[in-house]
């Protein structure tokens, strides 16, 4: 499950940027994840659990805000919400258009104390 190794480096992040402003205790992780990122919410919930265990953040809650894929289509210059995997322009049917966003694993926010 690959989504341990990307927790963990999210939670190394949170656990380097609360010890620099001080704190001790992390409640709260917060974090942006594309819909194109590719991963299972339970599944980063559950790699959540199993990494913060001895850390400062052991308590911690993990929120997930979700961001939707948005495309581009060189041909229309159209961007565009995919309905499906092959992020298909809805007006030419070019395959595969760029992907603007959709594609984010980021640290947003913490609570610390």
């Amino acid at each position: 499950m690959h989504e341990i190794g990307l927790m963990q480096n999210i939670l190394d992040t949170a656990v380097e940027r609360a010890e620099q402003e001080g704190a001790h205790r992390i409640y709260m992780v917060e974090m942006r994840v594309g819909r194109a990122f590719g991963v299972a919410p339970k599944s980063l919930e559950m790699a959540f659990d199993v990494v913060k265990k001895g850390t400062i953040a052991e308590m911690a809650k993990l929120q997930v805000d979700y961001v939707p894929t948005v495309c581009y289509c060189s041909n229309c210059k159209i961007e565009f919400q995919p309905t499906d995997l092959l992020y298909e322009c809805p007006e030419c049917h070019q395959a595969y258009c760029e992907v603007r966003q959709g594609k984010e694993f980021e640290l947003a926010s913490l609570d610390v104390s």
